[in-house]
């Protein structure tokens, strides 16, 4: 038999002595330090409550009226308004109003943090070769990583619930914010960097003033992705207690239920296609502008 026919491998004992090692220290860390890392993340427990009773309390009328006006706001296409109503409405009518108030609630505390933490990393990524240098490979991994893979140091952390969840959700939503801002603020026309610094701007106001309205659209288009994997998380962070669309979902599969599963899929769909299509008409709106302002 060939050498080659085998990849050589460490021995058995040494891996599992390894593999030890590494679990009881994680859960070593977990027992000592896992109280107050709880501590630290319970303002998003409430963060999350405040949006969901905001939305729960709200009548839907009312939510029917504020899509509408951020559809036609953005869009100014009667297709989109009465396309994003009519998917409420038959949301509603199939009594799944809840779970997606729920899963909507998660997906707009998971998009604020997201664009809270990745705009200044995006900022900094393009600022700083040495800070993309160290980010793209962690980026990279985040991307590449399967999303079940995020659950299991969050539950060891924090349990099981809606704020290890919303964590598990920012950090799998995360990387197309960061990149995309990077990649806004890079592609800043040169001739608009020298203007400003032409007329004496600091480095901040460099920034506020001419980079991040340039660079919008491509931020809007992170934003964009953002939601989009927040929403795919969201329905595998069901498996960890996060409340929504998902939990009906991972029930239909556990028992069967062709049509409990069938529903609140296509509610996930309709609730992807209504933040896509706002989101984007709002990224082409905001090209449009740009394009009329720098003629």
């Amino acid at each position: 038999m060939s050498v080659f026919t085998t990849f050589p491998q460490l021995s058995d004992g040494f891996l599992r002595d390894l593999k030890k090692v590494i679990d009881d220290g994680f859960r070593s860390f977990t027992r000592s330090y896992g109280d107050v890392i709880e501590g630290f993340f319970s303002p998003l427990q409430t963060l999350l409550i405040w949006f969901e009773r905001l939305l729960l309390n709200t009548p839907w009328p009312v939510i029917l009226l504020i899509v509408a006006g951020l559809a036609w706001g953005a869009s100014r296409s009667w297709r989109i308004v009465i396309g994003s109503v009519v998917t409420l409405v038959l949301i509603g009518m199939f009594g799944m109003w809840t779970d997606t108030m729920k899963t909507v609630s998660m997906i707009l505390a998971a998009t604020l943090l997201s664009i809270a933490i990745g705009l200044p990393l995006g900022v900094l990524m393009a600022r700083s070769p040495r800070t993309q240098a160290i980010l793209n490979p962690v980026l990279d991994v985040m991307q590449t990583m399967p999303s079940f893979v995020y659950l299991i140091p969050v539950v060891m952390l924090l349990g099981i619930g809606r704020v290890p969840g919303l964590i598990a959700v920012v950090i799998y939503a995360l990387p197309p914010m960061i990149r995309l801002t990077n990649l806004g603020i890079r592609q800043v026309d040169r001739e608009v960097l020298e203007a400003t610094d032409a007329f004496g701007s600091s480095s901040w106001q460099k920034l506020i003033k001419a980079q991040l309205p340039l660079a919008l659209p491509t931020i809007m288009a992170g934003i964009n992705q953002t939601i989009m994997m927040a929403l795919a998380m969201v329905v595998i962070a069901s498996m960890i207690g996060v409340q929504g669309l998902g939990q009906p979902v991972l029930r239909a599969i556990s028992n069967q239920y062709f049509t409990l599963g069938l529903f609140n899929g296509f509610a996930i769909v309709g609730i992807a296609i209504l933040f896509d299509r706002i989101s984007q008409a709002w990224g082409k709106r905001l090209q449009k502008h740009r394009e009329a302002s720098h003629d």
